[in-house]
């Protein structure tokens, strides 16, 4: 299959450009500057130059691929509408084929929401504020299904590994003796290691009929606590955890505060149902192959 990838040079769109080489797609991945350009040629894929908001670079061969997987993510205020933009672009550009496609977009965990009970596929959205752009989005994804277009919407939990994500901000505190926690760490953080994210992906676009939405996290129910707990023991000497009060936190970090401190429980049946099985399951089991891997990544620069 031939697929266009954004964000190929980003975290996750690395491990799912991995994949996508594994499993013996050829990829064609936008990308803006030529160095990003020349490492995603080393990792096999077909740099094309271009932004997410200059369409018309990359639109007639992102519509010549078989499909298009969406993981490029811009965290600039403009990243919301730069989104819609591409998304208004690339599905008529892929309906107007009349060929076979397939759409794959990335959204995140928080447009769920809190989740303290659990939650899957079916569960309504009430989005967190730094995520309520992301429902409309996947509507708009979702209304493009047609006979010839098939969507997919990935959800995935918090994305660790590699030395990147969020977590990595925890194994750099843990390394410099102080974790901050945003909460009292009771809440729960879906999960989910960036190669078995990848994986995912390959595995939806070899399924014909996988289609809607996914969540995609590896279901093992872990306290923020104990995952501090894990990871500033297993440092010499352990290090210490400041529990950050959620209104000092908002002060410094506005809504992403609140996003941290989401207290959810999602599970990913329709993930499982097409075979998909994690390779990975939590942090505190996982510290020392997690801190490895970051000591790795940050000799690498």
């Amino acid at each position: 299959m031939h697929v266009f990838l954004t964000g190929g040079s980003g975290y996750l769109g690395t491990a799912v450009l991995d994949a996508l080489i594994k499993a013996g797609h050829h990829v064609t991945a936008l990308v803006r500057d030529p160095e990003k350009a020349a490492r995603l040629e080393a990792r096999g894929a077909t740099p094309v130059k271009g932004e997410l908001s200059t369409p018309a670079r990359y639109l007639k061969a992102a519509a010549a691929c078989d499909a298009v997987v969406h993981t490029a993510l811009d965290d600039s205020p403009r990243g919301p509408a730069t989104d819609r933009q591409f998304l208004d672009a690339i599905l008529p550009a892929l309906a107007a084929t009349g060929q076979p496609r397939t759409f794959v977009y990335t959204s995140g965990i928080w447009v769920l929401g809190a989740a303290p009970s659990g939650a899957d596929e079916q569960t309504p959205l009430e989005p967190a504020q730094i995520s309520a752009w992301r429902a409309p989005h996947e509507a708009l994804v979702q209304a493009a299904t047609s006979p010839t277009l098939r969507t997919v919407i990935v959800r995935p939990g918090l994305v660790y590994g590699s030395g990147r994500g969020i977590l990595s901000d925890m194994l750099k505190d843990a390394l410099n003796g102080l974790v901050r926690v945003v909460g009292d760490g009771a809440n729960r953080w879906p999960l989910v290691y960036d190669r078995d994210l990848g994986d995912f992906y390959a595995r939806a676009l070899a399924s014909p009929d996988a289609t809607g939405v996914f969540f995609v996290t590896d279901e093992e129910v872990e306290r923020v606590a104990d995952i501090a707990q894990a990871l500033a023991s297993h440092v010499d000497p352990p290090a210490d955890i400041r529990f950050v009060p959620i209104t000092e936190a908002r002060a410094k970090l506005g809504p992403y505060a609140d996003a941290l401190a989401l207290d959810q429980v999602v599970h990913g049946p329709r993930a499982r149902a097409l075979g998909w099985t994690p390779t990975m399951r939590g942090i505190t089991g996982n510290a020392p192959r997690l801190f490895e891997e970051y000591r790795r990544a940050a000799s690498r620069g």
